[in-house]
């Protein structure tokens, strides 16, 4: 099957580069046999600057109409969140508690959390791979266990529970009961995380968003969700600076 998206522009001395705070980006042209005209986007994820055209349009006319609204890609770009590299001794957010990133060359190489401190040794330029390896895990290790607590209340079967890093959802409910989420829930607060586990949950009864979805969600969770989703859609997108680089 033909791919609907193909990526057309990938020379640098074709592309227009756009810079905004510490974001510079070149900008990415794609076709697709469904667009009608140009979409102009600046991913809140990754800061992206995607120029989605018709199959026909011509590369030049389009490019010369990025390049018109630069001020607006460059606006977008200086408000998205700074970049959160993992670094010695940064402070992070890990299942609604805040620890400190302890190295030390005498310490493993595999992150091991104590109290307030997640110690790790190893080489210095290996040391964001393995930080965000371990945060991958420790997230399915959580997001599963409140998964299956909630389904238990609820009296339902799940299947695989497992995590990933998508850009447009934090959680995902299929047909047959496997449950996905996003590892950077991790980073949420407690509450945002559980609201979303008690989300995804409900969906093993009601595989829509209608009333009595959202009443079962909150009837699971204990609590009105509407402030999880609120933080959400307002701190989400920092979430996904986590562990990049300027």
């Amino acid at each position: 099957m033909q791919a609907i998206w193909k990526i057309i522009s990938s020379k640098a001395e074709a592309e227009p580069v756009f810079s905004g705070g510490e974001h510079v980006r070149p900008l990415i042209v794609v076709r697709s046999p469904r667009a009608r005209q140009m979409r102009l986007i600046v991913s809140p994820s990754d800061g992206n600057v995607r120029l989605t055209i018709p199959r026909r349009a011509a590369l030049a006319e389009a490019q010369r109409w990025a390049e018109s609204k630069r001020s607006w890609v460059e606006a977008q770009l200086a408000a998205l969140p700074e970049p959160q590299p993992i670094r010695p001794g940064m402070t992070l957010p890990l299942a609604g508690a805040s620890v400190t990133l302890d190295w030390s060359e005498h310490y493993p190489r595999k992150p091991r959390k104590s109290g307030s401190v997640v110690q790790v040794g190893g080489p210095l330029d290996t040391l964001a791979g393995r930080v965000l390896r371990w945060l991958k895990a420790e997230a399915k290790i959580v997001l599963e266990a409140e998964s299956r607590e909630l389904s238990r209340r609820l009296g339902v079967t799940l299947g695989r529970v497992g995590v990933g890093d998508p850009v447009s959802r934090w959680g995902s409910c299929s047909p047959s009961g496997d449950l996905r989420y996003s590892w950077r829930l991790i980073l949420a607060p407690a509450s945002v995380r559980r609201a979303t586990v008690a989300h995804e949950v409900a969906h093993r009864v009601h595989m829509n968003h209608g009333p009595h979805f959202h009443a079962l969600v909150a009837e699971l969770l204990g609590d009105d969700p509407a402030p999880s989703r609120r933080w959400l859609r307002t701190h989400g997108a920092k979430l996904h600076w986590f562990g990049r680089s300027p």
